[in-house]
């Protein structure tokens, strides 16, 4: 099974462009999963509801222009929701969860805290809300994937230039004990599963040339349950494809 993952900063952006379903055409893949779509329900191109031999699903913010996440699959999920439940997590449209005959995936595009320090409590208090959410779904033995941009860079080798964002949202001490918590109960970062490298990043600022510099940071992941491990066979960024200041990510597994 091939699942893919991108936070396309505005879908009818990516799509006007002609950049988004030449992609997704040609990467054949069973599942793909969006962030930040900034689309509500009545703004999604028809083409993009009805792509031959998927199933689509969006889930939207109440403000309009905003966040969001999108899903295609080819198979049809058993259920399919777009909430934790709590009220003040749940107008964003961050979230969108496809259960499925094996496994349950989660796409989801986490908060940034760089707005202010309310924002930082938000994103923390998001973070700590999906770990108890996930942990009460892995706790019935299942199988779980998880897929998003996940606003920040777990270890120095996860971004360019560590020393100069030590202070900065993205790359705070509290945003990374959360990966490393989620990692110690029973998540794997299935990139480094295979990747122990330096400069492979998934977002570059959009000022000062950074991506061609490659001046980076490794934002967007794929984390699945350790009885999942076995199970994967890849785990890839593919950062030649333009069209936002992110790029996709894609897993490989056998389920």
């Amino acid at each position: 099974m091939k699942i893919l993952c991108w936070n396309v900063n505005g879908l009818r952006a990516t799509h006007s462009k002609g950049i988004f379903l030449k992609w997704f055409l040609k990467e054949k893949a069973d599942i793909v999963c969006l962030n930040e779509t900034k689309l509500q329900e009545e703004q999604i191109p028809e083409d993009l509801k009805n792509i031959s031999g998927y199933h689509s699903y969006f889930s939207h913010a109440e403000k309009k222009g905003y966040s969001g996440t999108a899903l295609w699959t080819k198979i049809e999920p058993l259920r399919v929701e777009n909430k934790l439940n709590i009220k003040k997590f749940d107008n964003e449209g961050r979230l969108i969860r496809a259960d499925f005959k094996n496994f349950i995936l989660f796409n989801v595009y986490f908060p940034n805290g760089g707005m202010s320090e309310e924002r930082l409590k938000f994103k923390l208090d998001y973070y700590d809300a999906f770990l108890d959410y996930l942990i009460k779904i892995r706790k019935k033995n299942k199988n779980i994937i998880v897929a998003g941009d996940v606003n920040t860079a777990r270890e120095e080798i996860d971004l360019a230039q560590p020393k100069q964002n030590e202070t900065e949202t993205g790359f705070l001490p509290e945003e990374r004990a959360w990966l490393d918590k989620l990692i110690k109960n029973g998540f794997a970062d299935t990139f480094r599963i295979f990747n122990k490298e330096g400069g492979n990043y998934t977002f570059w600022n959009y000022r000062m040339a950074a991506r061609a510099y490659n001046i980076g940071w490794r934002l967007d992941y794929f984390f699945v349950s350790e009885s999942l491990r076995d199970k994967v066979k890849s785990s890839s960024i593919e950062n030649d494809v333009l069209g936002s200041d992110h790029c996709p990510i894609v897993l490989e597994l056998d389920v």
